[in-house]
């Protein structure tokens, strides 16, 4: 179900920094004919040719009046995420996991419900959940980003099966770091462009895939995971071990 940017209508989300704003800016150059983007702070969605949406996702009411005021969108893009470096065991509270779940896993969940139905009305379109490399294994150092971003992949999944009827897209897109503010702090060599990330995302819906897997790191813990307590767990005991975050 190949879904074009050019002519659509977006919505993005998370939209007034890092990947959100690229992801804006994305659409804006690929021809898109209304892009929306949504943040907490609308004020801070200012690149030229975007709608500024005041939107939280992790509050009912926005969602509700976003759907409303967006009911053209053809492809909803759910980028608005926290990171708070938690680990689960050893966290002094589990505040920062029920922060990162109620924005990652049930603000995306709740723009999936809401916007389900404006995309039925247009034809069906695209619903592009942005998720993590580490939906697929547990870092440690981050283990509780990891769960909600896990628990996205599953909704991500269930909604593919629940909207094919009505001819919508459903994407899950996968990346280690992006160099934006979220992964600034992290000491590794290679980090993944925004960019780059947005451009493979117009690709891949206007292709039809239904995974979109941006880089190589990415690539090689998807092919791990037959073997992920060999391949890839053995390094997180090693590094936990050592008190060393990679």
């Amino acid at each position: 179900m190949p879904v074009t940017v050019d002519g659509a209508s977006v919505l993005i989300t998370g939209a007034g920094r890092g990947l959100g704003r690229v992801f804006a800016r994305t659409m804006v150059e690929n021809g898109a004919a209304v892009v929306y983007g949504g943040a907490r702070d609308e004020s801070k969605v200012d690149e030229p040719g975007v709608v500024p949406v005041r939107l939280d996702v992790t509050k009912p009411d926005e969602v509700a009046e976003a759907a409303a005021m967006c009911g053209d969108v053809d492809i909803l893009i759910n980028n608005a995420a926290v990171m708070r470096k938690s680990p689960l065991l050893s966290a002094p509270t589990l505040d920062d996991a029920r922060e990162e779940m109620e924005t990652n896993y049930f603000g995306t969940a709740a723009m999936c419900r809401a916007f389900a139905p404006v995309l039925a009305r247009n034809g069906g379109g695209a619903l592009v959940n942005m998720l993590s490399v580490v939906s697929w294994f547990a870092n440690p150092f981050n283990s509780s980003y990891g769960a909600s971003k896990s628990a996205a992949w599953a909704l991500t999944n269930a909604a593919r099966v629940e909207l094919r009827h009505q001819g919508t897209l459903v994407t899950g897109v996968f990346a280690g770091f992006i160099d934006t503010e979220m992964a600034a702090a992290a000491a590794v060599q290679s980090k993944i462009s925004p960019e780059s990330v947005a451009e493979q995302v117009v690709a891949g819906i206007e292709a039809g895939r239904e995974e979109v897997l941006t880089d190589d790191f990415t690539r090689t813990v998807k092919a791990s995971l037959p073997d992920d307590l060999t391949l890839i767990y053995s390094a997180q005991q090693a590094d936990w071990d050592s008190g060393v975050w990679t």
